[in-house]
């Protein structure tokens, strides 16, 4: 069973991710479904996995402990987190995804949604949901109902790719060859039921069997060591574009034909730029440490940039108040009004090629118009006391105009750095941006060597 300490850490990573067993166990699992059942209220939730050996046991526990608070359960099985979304918007009712995204094959989690798939973040849930859940490991649990819920399986996967290819024509694409690395993960489930939709296109997978041991490398394409696979065969293999997905398939990482990743921030600003031409005017988000060249290209084709906090819920909540129709993040989450303001690294894969359609040149050269400056990269540095280390490094700056919206943010003119404490670890993540490599890296030298010296 997991300690109280255990379940404030999994609560802390928004989307309760936690280590098997030392975290997120059994118990904790069927805690936390009685704490949703006990926060939601609802009649029924939907319950999705990916394809770790522990999802089935810890999805059943947390649905024992929905139903034994007479919700009815939607079990989904096998799924991406999009589709779990997906299906929490068109039933409108919560849901729950059991996955650990991109992280080793030892962990496993939970991720949350409301009823159309509004999001359960740290500040609209989670944390009565902790507390209902602490009370039922302490041993104070609320006794079952007459009437317990049941179980109903149901399969989604065509409604859902409807969903997917619904946001293109079709029709308009040119014909290209496409190579995508699952990892493993529940890319190989989705990604090749899309791509049947697509007849004037050839898809060629990698790794594409599901195996949450993850065989051929780490599902986290964020780490580039992890993309050398997929950009060693889109040279070799003559493809158009590179396509990297996490492991539960809710992120996209693109990769061009020369064998090169694009940034998330360089995918914003295409993405961006579809967008606005379906949507004149529109608003558009991208989290603080994307590119500077973001709200730039977001003006430049007519509509109104709005700069958020790192993270989904943050993104969801301001795509609701704004009315925007997308969002971005360097993190490469792409989150679209019409998708229930919810990610979809698959949707943003059919806007990435109808884009690359209408432009008809090939995506080593689309990209250059949005790629204007030198980005660092996160990168991450131990501390032992983070908030203190951003006082001395904001003290150091204080010449420079800065913000706090989420962590440290200064703007030194030419260059600009965000300093932000990680939610689970000991940790200080930096990104920075300059107008060309070396005096990115200078600079990037110059804050390590702020932080560390404190």
């Amino acid at each position: 069973m997991a300690s109280p300490s255990a379940l404030d850490q999994i609560v802390k990573a928004y989307d309760i991710r936690g280590t098997v067993p030392d975290q997120l166990d059994v118990d904790v699992a069927y805690a936390l479904g009685i704490g949703f059942a006990q926060f939601t209220k609802a009649q029924v939730v939907i319950v999705g996995r990916d394809m770790r050996p522990t999802g089935p046991e810890l999805a059943e526990a947390f649905s024992r402990g929905l139903m034994e608070q007479g919700i009815d359960v939607i079990d989904i099985g096998l799924a991406s987190t999009d589709l779990l979304y997906f299906a929490a918007g068109k039933l409108d009712a919560p849901g729950a995804m059991f996955t650990a995204s991109h992280n080793p094959a030892q962990y496993n989690g939970i991720k949350l949604c409301l009823s159309g798939a509004r999001p359960v973040g740290e500040s609209s849930g989670l944390n009565d949901v902790k507390v209902f859940a602490q009370q039922v490991l302490d041993g104070t649990r609320p006794k079952p109902v007459a009437r317990p819920g049941r179980t109903t399986e149901r399969d989604l996967l065509s409604a859902f790719v409807d969903h997917v290819v619904s946001f293109i024509d079709p029709s308009a694409l040119r014909p290209m060859r496409v190579v995508a690395d699952t990892a493993n993960g529940m890319g190989g489930l989705v990604v090749p039921a899309v791509f049947d939709r697509l007849p004037r296109l050839e898809l060629e997978v990698m790794y594409g069997e599901l195996d949450g041991s993850f065989p051929n490398h780490p599902a986290d394409p964020l780490q580039s060591v992890n993309q050398r696979d997929l950009q060693a065969r889109v040279s070799s293999g003559g493809f158009d574009i590179g396509l990297a997905f996490d492991g539960d398939a809710d992120r996209v990482f693109v990769v061009d034909e020369l064998g090169r990743g694009l940034s998330g921030s360089t995918t914003t600003g295409i993405l961006a730029t579809s967008m606005l031409r379906k949507f004149p005017g529109a608003t558009i988000l991208h989290n603080l440490i994307c590119s500077r060249a973001v709200p730039e290209i977001i003006r430049e084709h007519g509509g109104i940039p709005v700069r958020t906090k790192v993270g989904h819920s943050y993104i969801k909540q301001l795509m609701a108040e704004t009315g925007a129709v997308f969002g971005g993040e360097h993190s490469a989450h792409y989150y679209f009004k019409d998708n229930y303001r919810a990610d979809s690294g698959l949707i943003a894969t059919m806007l990435m090629l109808e884009e690359m359609s209408r432009v008809g040149e090939p995506l080593s050269e689309i990209r250059r118009a949005y790629e204007r400056y030198s980005l660092s990269g996160e990168i991450n540095t131990q501390v032992d006391d983070p908030s203190h280390v951003i006082e001395s490094v904001s003290a150091k700056f204080s010449a420079f105009p800065q913000d706090r919206v989420d962590g440290l943010t200064v703007d030194c003119g030419e260059w600009w750095f965000n300093l932000r404490p990680s939610n689970t670890e000991p940790l200080l993540r930096l990104n920075l941006e300059a107008p060309d490599r070396n005096q990115c890296d200078h600079r990037v030298a110059e804050l390590l060597a702020a932080i560390t010296s404190v």
